[in-house]
């Protein structure tokens, strides 16, 4: 079965909420205001909604590793900061997805999964209240 496009009143009664949505991701600062390649270190700077400023080197990576300079210093901002664009070599990088990538990968699980659980959904409550009704989660015993 195939999938209808949406009307023009679900898109519009959907505004809101993402609205909301790139408000809190710009104060949590998962955007970009500004970002600009620094040839002397070979990074990426951003400066980012919340006031933070946050550099990567180019050699962490791939796509970028081993473009010149002139390529790399070509660097634009998607739309509301979302991500960076380099048009001339064909790469763009999101905002959150470079933050992460500035961690080891098992403080990067940990970090998803800390998210995942504040996660709120019909689903999530209906498996509470059922484990809840069992008697809660077993108590640790001593080893």
């Amino acid at each position: 079965m195939a999938k209808r496009d949406p009307t023009d009143v679900e898109i519009l009664s959907q505004i809101p909420a993402a609205r909301a949505r790139d408000a809190a991701e710009r104060k949590a600062g998962l955007r970009a205001l500004s970002a600009r390649y620094d040839r002397a270190t070979r990074r990426v700077v951003l400066e980012l909604t919340n006031g933070f400023l946050f550099a990567f080197p180019t050699r962490m990576i791939p796509a970028l590793a081993h473009r010149s300079a002139t390529h790399l210093a070509d660097i634009s901002l998607l739309p509301g900061g979302s991500g960076l664009r380099w048009d001339a070599i064909d790469v763009d990088l999101s905002v959150p997805g470079l933050l992460l990538t500035a961690m080891a990968p098992a403080q990067r699980i940990q970090e998803l999964a800390r998210a995942a659980g504040k996660v709120k959904s019909p689903a999530k409550a209906n498996a509470a209240r059922t484990n809840g009704a069992k008697g809660g989660r077993p108590r640790k015993t001593a080893a």
